[in-house]
């Protein structure tokens, strides 16, 4: 490859002095500006501004710089036409070989509550622009757009014949899906902005759902299989999040992770991050079959493996606490899939070392606790778009509705219930104490099935046990199940039609009963 110009404006600047350097020893001019040229500079790597290559400075504060025939020609021209390169030689412009360039993360910056005016003045024109036409020229410009292939770069000039066809087109697929990640972030921020006193501003609501939905997703890694062998998968990480996530989560341990173990440790980590106190939850299906709370994770882990041991077998366990090496040790003991906690303990990684199979997750992270984005639910054909479900109840928003108010023991049963019904799928209903669930009814097709099926389910004691409802009671069919079970007190939604009827039945049995107004579906 008879290179001789490289283009290098970066806002990732990990390896870009090595690099430059390289590309130097080879032989190469280096473009560049602003403060990738500063940089460079710094590090006595000779660098030609791009006003000296244009013989036009900089202006419009920096918005008008590499949009310049003499940058975006030598990027564009096709080195086999005749033409092109005649008139490359009238123009007195040197071909631009490589094109190393990646943009400012637009994302990260409204991410932060950047108002309007200075978003505007991140979204990057002249970068995008010189991506774009080196990854359309690449048959003979090598665009590079992420700083783990600068010493695959390096490594491909040093061929005797130069940059491969492959690796080109490598680079270009990766030049393309950055611009167009990028894109679709500032079009995405579009979408909520609105005029608002003559002033232009993103919407205050959080609930605005564009016209046109663009998603901006980035491939973590590729999957053994999906939800069954004879389906191939992915997991792709959602690039506009600030959420606390399985996304974000560091495996430190145990087997590559599987499209279903995936699942199941997005829903342990969701329901475990719920309580302020220290807790423990055990996914198996995506559903709870424990939850508990203890003084530390030994206790809490004891009391979620006590609920139903049997579904617990091969589950996923989260932690809301560093893993300390009491509970590293009793989850030795068994066997389940993954366990997920914001750090672990020295002694603790030591005693889950001894099941090399187990996959061990870390999310002692810094990312930002900020849910963004929008749940988004698969159809045949579309996409189905809602807010995530982040509803909190507030004990004293709730309407007591029978004769009997709960006691205080129940209503730390009746908010802890409710908080693990949050997520269950429905139909559901969770038979509690105030520290642990004692039976978990998931996924009926009828509520009173699913009081049943809790019961069924149940290893503990259900006599005193206050019990949830996702969604309300459309008979009181339900209530005399939960009475029969041994429940003292209830708490659901309301606002069936026979809500007279349900609370009646209530009262009978002498049950606490409280509404919440608040339904939590999860189909």
């Amino acid at each position: 490859m008879s290179a001789r110009r490289a283009l290098i404006s970066v806002y990732r600047k990990d390896g870009i002095v090595e690099l430059a350097r390289g590309l130097t020893a080879r032989g190469f001019e280096i473009v560049s500006t602003g403060g990738t040229a500063d940089e460079l500079r710094k590090a006595r790597v000779k660098v030609t501004g791009v006003s000296e290559v244009t013989s036009f400075p900089e202006i419009l504060d920096g918005r008008v710089k590499t949009l310049h025939p003499a940058i975006h020609a030598g990027i564009l021209a096709r080195r086999d036409d005749p033409a092109h390169r005649k008139a490359l030689a009238d123009h007195h412009i040197a071909a631009v070989d490589v094109v190393v360039v990646n943009l400012y993360p637009f994302e990260d910056k409204v991410a932060k509550g950047a108002p309007f005016e200075e978003a505007l003045e991140n979204i990057d024109v002249g970068g995008p622009s010189m991506v774009r036409a080196a990854a359309k020229n690449f048959r003979h410009v090598a665009v590079v757009v992420d700083p783990a292939d600068y010493p695959l770069l390096l490594e491909q000039i040093d061929r005797e014949s130069g940059v491969d066809a492959a690796t080109r087109l490598f680079f270009a697929q990766k030049a393309f899906r950055h611009t167009a990640r990028y894109d679709a972030a500032v079009a995405g921020y579009f979408a909520q902005v609105e005029v608002r006193e003559g002033a232009y501003a993103v919407a205050e609501s959080e609930d605005v759902f564009p016209y046109r939905l663009a998603l901006n997703f980035e491939k973590v890694q590729d999957l053994r299989y999906g939800e069954n062998p004879h389906q191939r998968a992915a997991f792709y990480s959602d690039l506009g999040s600030t959420l606390y996530s399985v996304a974000a989560a560091r495996k430190i341990q145990g087997k590559e992770l599987s499209f279903n173990n995936i699942l199941d440790l997005d829903a342990a980590w969701r329901l475990v991050t719920e309580f302020t106190e220290p807790a423990c939850v055990i996914i198996k299906h995506t559903n709870p079959c424990g939850t508990a709370l203890g003084a530390g994770p030994l206790e809490a882990y004891e009391r979620a493996w006590a609920c139903d041991p049997t579904s617990a077998f091969g589950g996923i366990v989260a932690f809301n606490r560093k893993v300390d090496k009491g509970a590293a040790e009793a989850l030795a003991k068994v066997f389940v899939e993954a366990v997920i906690a914001p750090g672990y303990e020295g002694a603790a990684k030591e005693a889950l070392a001894t099941k090399k199979n187990l996959r061990v997750m870390d999310m002692d992270t810094t990312s930002i606790h900020r849910v963004t984005g929008f749940d988004l639910r698969r159809v045949m054909g579309g996409v189905l778009a809602q807010e995530w479900d982040l509803h909190r109840l507030e004990k004293d928003k709730c309407e007591v509705v029978t004769k009997r108010r709960p006691t205080a023991e129940e209503w730390k049963a009746l908010l802890f219930a409710w908080t693990v019904a949050k997520h269950v799928k429905s139909n559901a209903i969770v038979y509690a104490s105030g520290v642990q669930t004692i039976g978990v009814g998931a996924g009926q097709m009828s509520r009173v099935d699913a009081a049943r099926f809790a019961a069924l389910k149940a290893q503990l004691p259900l006599k005193g046990t206050a019990a949830a409802s996702d969604a309300f009671f459309p008979f009181r069919d339900g209530v005399d199940e939960i009475a029969k079970a041994g429940a003292t007190a209830v708490i659901q939604p309301g606002g069936s039609v026979k809500d007279e009827e349900v609370i009646a039945a209530a009262d009978e049995h002498k049950l606490a009963m409280v509404f919440t107004g608040v339904r939590h579906f999860r189909h």
